[in-house]
């Protein structure tokens, strides 16, 4: 157990695709600093292994299923949250997925299918967690968009447009709620090329080849550090973002990439 009192000690978090990757590494972040964590994912297996993992380190978790293109099980994880713990205090809007195809070879279905979850679902997000915030006192909401939310990639057009909405989404709601003075703040976290399960898949798809070789390559150039991220140092930006630490950040963009986008 901890002795002393970690940054998001007392604080209810929901985090969004926590089932492997950038969502787990958050979600046992948050829950080593002392928040109660809702883990969520469409993967109910990793989902559940997340939940494990922080139970087994003496913290508190639960898991639910869930597809963030839906609102009625937005409603429900955010029932969840607060019929199990309380309220709810932080967001981490993480789910997300990638089409990596030309303008030419992405269909309107893939187009539409890109959109529901990888902005749809912040949108939701957004607008129910808000709303429990507003119930508890107030909150911090991260969103998590993309260096592909600032730069344009080649044969991405659908993600980049996806994560360039939430970053916009996030500015939008910043101003509105600073309207408000509903004590909800709300930024953006803007990851890099970091060595999640996918880009290890990615890589791994061409083992033994010369193209492994180059995509690996690929990979590490969007890199001018010279290395790949990990997904703990994405957490750690999201746990600065949930904590009072970063009480003057709202409409923010905290851009995590080694880099990339500054010299692009």
């Amino acid at each position: 157990m901890r002795n002393v009192a970690g940054r998001v000690e007392g604080k209810v978090a929901l985090v969004t695709g926590a089932a492997s990757g950038l969502g787990r590494a958050t979600a046992i972040r948050l829950a080593e600093e002392g928040a109660k964590v809702v883990v969520t994912d469409w993967e109910d297996k990793g989902g559940n292994e997340t939940v494990e993992l922080i139970k087994n380190a003496d913290h508190e978790a639960s898991y639910m299923h869930h597809d963030v293109s839906s609102e009625a099980e937005w409603q429900a994880v955010i029932a969840h949250a607060e019929k199990t713990y309380g309220q709810l205090d932080i967001l981490v809007n993480n789910a997300a997925v990638i089409i990596a195809k030309s303008i030419k070879d992405t269909s309107l279905k893939d187009w539409q299918w890109q959109n529901s979850i990888a902005l749809d679902g912040v949108f939701l997000g957004v607008k129910y967690g808000c709303e429990a915030m507003e119930r508890s006192g107030g909150g911090s909401i991260i969103n998590i968009s993309s260096i592909a939310g600032i730069v344009g990639l080649d044969k991405s057009a659908a993600y980049c447009a996806a994560k360039g909405g939430v970053r916009l989404l996030t500015k939008a709601a910043a101003a509105e709620f600073a309207q408000l003075k509903n004590n909800i703040r709300v930024n953006s976290v803007h990851p890099g090329v970091i060595r999640t399960p996918g880009v290890e898949s990615t890589i791994r798809k061409y083992g033994g080849t010369s193209k492994e070789n180059k995509v690996r390559a690929r990979f590490e150039a969007m890199s001018p550090l010279g290395e790949l991220g990990e997904p703990t140092d994405i957490a750690n930006g999201v746990l600065y973002l949930a904590s009072d630490e970063s009480k003057y950040m709202h409409g923010a963009e905290l851009v995590i990439d080694a880099g990339y986008s500054s010299i692009r």
